[in-house]
């Protein structure tokens, strides 16, 4: 799925700054039959011209126990990630990982079980946890089904959850669609004392029934994202826009988007978001290799730079290293 060099190589620019340093804090990694992101890949994707020295791994469903207890079984992700990172950390000149966000149910009555264990499967990386919230009335539309019940952020359970992790100092990424972005909010100020960070923009759709709709739904989203940098508890990850379910038409077009054609496409996501949260609340993300289906890593970093331009020095090294730093503990 993620072999498309020969479509991405089409595409090739200058590295722009390359010497700048770059935490990417939002990453996958599979080692499945018919789903393959290797260390190696993503060594490839790190090493292509940009300073990128740290990374953080998120959840994506990677190598689960197959036998065992079933809220048991996302252990062995961690298992699995925390075995690449150390391969990362010992290969010189490679980007390292140096945090984990693994998966658990929220709602499980064993939770503090399933995060003792996590904490021993990740050997010292393990920094919180995406029990992902994404739900949607069309899921038949989207190329990646969304997995979580209507409803879930205003579960009891499900809160009583997240405030766990608050109180043992771990974080909560979010994933779910524009359309939950007030759910979000709601969820954020019922738990004030869990750090929560908001990935890939609150996830805007633009394919099914929400093509041809961009503009509406950016009105709106825009005011979501205001009302969310209002919770102080809340940080934001600027990137995962590349997505197909986007619908910004890169995948499967017969060649890549440029950084000045992503630019002018999403730039305003980007910009409203920094005004609202502030550079110190904000982190720039790949979420590769799932943007890798419609922009070359190399550009995506170049489109990201152009983008922070018009920021101060002291802002772009909060957006590109302090904010993941500080927030995952790196």
């Amino acid at each position: 799925m993620f072999a498309n060099d020969a479509w991405l190589s089409q595409v090739t620019e200058d590295v722009i700054d390359p010497e700048r340093e770059i935490i990417d804090p939002h990453h996958h990694l599979w080692d499945q039959q018919n789903l393959t992101y290797t260390l190696e890949q993503l060594h490839a994707d790190t090493a292509a011209g940009h300073n990128i020295t740290k990374t953080v791994f998120i959840e994506c469903g990677a190598s689960y126990r197959p036998d065992g207890p079933d809220h048991m079984k996302p252990v062995g992700e961690t298992e699995f990630v925390a075995k690449n990172a150390t391969t990362s950390a010992d290969t010189t000149g490679k980007a390292s990982i140096s945090g984990i966000v693994a998966h658990a149910d929220l709602r499980h009555a064993a939770l503090d079980d399933i995060l003792d264990a996590h904490e021993e499967a990740g050997k010292g990386l393990f920094r919180g946890i995406r029990d992902a919230g994404a739900w949607d009335p069309n899921p038949e539309a989207l190329l990646i089904p969304p997995p979580a019940p209507q409803g879930l952020f205003a579960d009891p359970d499900f809160r009583r959850g997240m405030k766990k992790l608050g109180t043992r100092g771990l974080t909560y990424d979010s994933w779910h669609f524009h359309h939950q972005n007030p759910e979000f909010a709601a969820l954020a100020t019922a738990v004030p004392d869990t750090i929560m960070v908001l990935d890939h923009f609150g996830t805007p759709l633009g394919v099914g029934p929400y093509a041809g709709k961009r503009d509406e739904i950016f009105n709106t989203w825009k005011q979501d994202i205001a009302a969310i940098a209002e919770c102080p508890n809340v940080v934001a990850k600027l990137g995962g826009l590349a997505m197909p379910d986007n619908g910004f038409g890169w995948f499967g077009r017969d060649i890549p988007p440029t950084s000045d054609e992503f630019i002018n496409a999403q730039a305003d996501y980007y910009h409203h978001t920094i005004e609202c949260f502030g550079p110190d609340r904000c982190m720039f993300e790949s979420n590769f290799p799932v943007d890798r289906l419609s922009i070359g890593y190399h550009v995506l970093w170049n489109a990201l730079k152009k983008i922070a331009s018009r920021y101060d020095v002291h802002e772009q090294d909060a957006m590109f290293y302090g904010t993941a730093s500080r927030i995952y503990r790196l």
